[in-house]
């Protein structure tokens, strides 16, 4: 067999939504946020696979018979199934963050681990030995922050927010380090000095739907009014927001952050695809364990201009991908309508997951008939074709083979 039916995992994180994801799964939505859907053989939430004699996780299957299921050479590379793909419901902000490196993951979950950190500890920063490259692709309006604004742009904030004034100089003499060491490492109660007035500004104007989303004001506003923390203790992730670019993506385009580029997703939907790893290095916007000495030592401190990711059109215009540097993974949107079929050849493992409408997957030995927020793990070297009796919406995940 090379084609199987999967089930992946929800994750109930603080900051997601209620209703999408199940929705999408067909599932009844509860008390507890469905806040993403893990399709992949991460060791902390490995998907299931069905097979003839019963559901099988799918890290345990692939060390089973990683040559035919992976393909030799992707097995050789990572070991593994080197990514790991997911669907994302954000409610709230999420944490501002940065993902380590390859070799710093090696290095940070070694020491960990001869500390004596358990895995599940909520001071643990590193979960694996892996680096995190992710690409986000937008399936509503989608809102995150995006690494340091460029110079100039950011020198005008400081100048223009009248708390940061006293900033100007930190960052005119020591660059993105200084001014991100400083506010990061300020004393709380200088903190809550200098964001204090800013956010009391800020309220008002967001209760009165006064405040744009591409306005750092708004996303301040609604970090203070979502913190019951913060009438005692501001969350100086409040400077993030205003350090940082703000990006505005719509349905269908795409962003990569790649390891050190600090970010947070801010609002909206998105299909998630990253390397298999786990590790997140937090530094505020978040109740979770914030390291802001890790964090500090991973972060590139240097001007990003954002840029949006459109895709190319391949496979006759059935299919758009997503082109990144990461060797790790590659993502792509399918449609295929009533009359047409996309045809295709794995050419390393891939995860498929119907977003919309329904599908006929036929494969050499098997057909699977999949709806939507179903899933199929399609092995290394499986001739396939979808086809629909109206139109159906895939999202596709695998390895860039060259």
């Amino acid at each position: 067999m090379k084609l199987f039916r999967l089930d992946g995992k929800v994750q109930h994180y603080a900051w997601g939504g209620f209703e999408y994801i199940p929705a999408l799964l067909g599932i009844q939505p509860t008390d507890k946020p469905s806040a993403e859907y893990w399709m992949g053989a991460h060791e902390s939430a490995p998907s299931a696979i069905t097979t003839a004699s019963g559901q099988v996780p799918l890290n345990t299957l692939l060390q089973q018979d990683p040559a035919n299921l992976v393909g030799q050479d992707v097995w050789n590379t990572f070991g593994q199934l080197p990514y790991l793909f997911k669907i994302l419901d954000v409610r709230e902000m999420l944490s501002i963050q940065v993902h380590p490196d390859k070799s710093e993951a090696e290095k940070g979950f070694a020491r960990e681990n001869a500390a004596g950190i358990p895995l599940n500890a909520p001071n643990r920063n590193y979960k694996d030995a892996n680096h995190k490259p992710e690409i986000m692709v937008a399936l509503s309006e989608f809102w995150l922050l995006h690494g340091f604004l460029p110079e100039a742009q950011l020198k005008q904030v400081l100048k223009d927010t009248p708390e940061f004034t006293s900033l100007v100089s930190i960052y005119e003499n020591e660059g993105y380090y200084g001014l991100y060491k400083t506010v990061m490492e300020m004393p709380q109660q200088l903190v809550n000095t200098l964001l204090r007035p800013l956010t009391d500004r800020a309220v008002p104007l967001y209760k009165e739907n006064k405040l744009s989303k591409s306005d750092p004001a708004f996303w301040a506003a609604r970090a203070v009014l979502n913190d019951p923390a913060s009438a005692d203790k501001i969350d100086r992730g409040i400077f993030s927001i205003y350090f940082f670019n703000i990006m505005h993506v719509h349905p269908g385009q795409a962003v990569f952050q790649d390891a050190g580029i600090p970010h947070a997703y801010l609002e909206g939907q998105n299909v998630e695809l990253m390397a298999n790893s786990d590790n997140v290095l937090r530094g505020g916007l978040t109740p979770k364990h914030i390291d802001v000495e890790e964090l500090l030592k991973h972060t590139r401190f240097e001007a990003v201009h954002p840029h949006i990711i459109n895709g190319d059109v391949i496979a006759g215009g059935l299919e758009t991908i997503y082109p990144t540097p990461a060797p790790d993974f590659v993502v792509s949107s399918i449609t295929v309508k009533a009359g047409q079929t996309y045809q295709h050849t794995a050419a390393a493992p891939e995860i498929l997951i119907v977003m919309n409408g329904e599908c006929e997957v036929k494969g050499e030995a098997t057909t699977l008939a999949l709806h939507k927020g179903q899933c199929l793990f399609a092995a290394y070297g499986a001739n396939y074709q979808v086809t629909t009796d109206s139109e159906v919406a895939i999202y596709k995940a695998t390895v860039p083979v060259k």
